[in-house]
């Protein structure tokens, strides 16, 4: 269906970097940047020191990628937000995201977790000029309208000890930062939302996570500070594909199976990633299958990302170069996952619901009904991995 000339609508799309992107192609993309001192602090510490690399590498760099992962806030990189051919007018934005940083998910066996502070304070790095007005805005929560479900989670973390899976005070930055951006492109520059805009106008959606509820919150605190919780009505979505009543689909999930297929062979073909594993099972002292079913991966690049040292235990401590070897596998698989195609079988399948209710949505708002005009959806890596892949992202 062609739209009319003067009606331009843009669907934004927020990868699992926390990239956004559209479907005409915008995007931004967050990297870190700024570099890191190499001086290291008289006495014994337990922060690790990474350089940040200023530019992409020739070649594929394991470590290079995982600072792109760790998005740590630092300068932000504009691209084509907001942007439309000459003529058209910005209708409708539709936002993805997935959640920002967060604690692992999974623990290491017989090591030490990660030391990190959940509770939020503005005067520790990484922090952001509204962070100390969220968090007193967050307080006033329980003047919105609420589904049942996220209405009995915490508004922002409040864990000094962070539990597993918690969002961290990096990942509340980080989409402060995201709304702050789409505040200057849509709401400065496109006028998108009135100031005193409607309940109808704005749609949020979360699944029944603190991590991804309080992401949702803080992004759109930066797109609307001080928004009035009385207009706010907040959707609980039960399913990680956020597929609603859309989600039986057999042959979905045999294609999901043929695909997890393929990684495990993939997998058990790498005999450096085998020998690694070997290598920190003796490590910290548990069977192999135990370590690989505890996915480690999840806790170092927790530990990489927060500047701390790898576990370690009466053995040793797991090292920079045995997570190198894990990345690389992650990065093979990526390219052997789009060569194959098996995943965007599966993708294409998985995003349907979505994305047709996204186009219903904005096809309603191109024929003149009364439409949400921003819609905010908050969501996971599982998520957004399939809705980037059935638009060749």
């Amino acid at each position: 269906m062609m739209l009319a000339r003067n009606r331009f609508i843009f669907l934004v799309v927020v990868a699992a970097v926390l990239a956004i992107v559209s479907l005409s192609a915008q995007f931004l993309h967050l990297i870190p940047v700024a570099p890191v001192s190499d001086e290291r602090p008289l006495g014994k510490s337990r922060k690790r020191v990474n350089p940040v690399p200023h530019t992409e590498p020739p070649e594929p760099d394991p470590i290079y990628e995982a600072h792109a992962y760790c998005n740590t806030p630092s300068r932000t990189e504009l691209a084509w937000e907001g942007h439309s051919p000459a003529g058209y007018k910005l209708l409708s934005v539709q936002v993805m995201i997935r959640h920002g940083d967060r604690y692992p998910l999974y623990a290491i066996p017989k090591t030490k977790r990660p030391t990190i502070d959940c509770t939020l304070v503005p005067s520790r790095r990484p922090s952001h000029p509204q962070l100390a007005a969220f968090i007193s805005h967050m307080t006033h929560a329980g003047r919105g309208r609420w589904d049942s479900v996220l209405g009995s989670l915490p508004r922002f973390p409040t864990h000094h000890a962070c539990e597993m899976g918690e969002l961290t005070q990096t990942g509340v930055v980080q989409h402060l930062r995201n709304g702050e951006i789409l505040r200057t492109v849509y709401i400065k520059r496109h006028k998108l939302l009135p100031a005193d805009w409607s309940s109808w106008q704005l749609y949020v959606e979360s699944t029944g996570k603190s991590r991804t509820l309080q992401s949702g919150l803080a992004l759109l605190y930066g797109l609307l500070p001080e928004f009035d919780w009385t207009k706010l009505v907040l959707r609980h979505q039960w399913s990680t594909l956020f597929c609603g009543s859309s989600c039986d689909c057999p042959i979905r999930n045999q294609y999901l199976e043929e695909e997890q297929r393929r990684q495990y062979k993939l997998r058990v073909a790498d005999t450096l990633l085998d020998r690694t594993y070997v290598d920190m099972a003796r490590t910290v002292g548990v069977p192999t299958r135990q370590l690989r079913a505890a996915n480690p991966i999840d806790s170092l690049l927790c530990h990489f990302c927060h500047n701390l040292t790898f576990p370690c235990t009466a053995q040793g401590c797991l090292t920079m170069e045995q997570f190198a070897v894990i990345k690389r596998q992650q990065m093979e698989d990526e390219r052997d996952r789009q060569q194959r195609g098996l995943y965007l079988r599966y993708a294409l399948l998985a995003a349907h619901p979505f994305l047709n209710r996204t186009a219903a949505r904005m096809l309603r708002v191109a024929d003149g009904r009364q439409e949400e005009l921003f819609a905010l959806f908050s969501a996971h890596d599982v998520t957004m991995a399939p809705v980037l892949s059935a638009h060749s992202v």
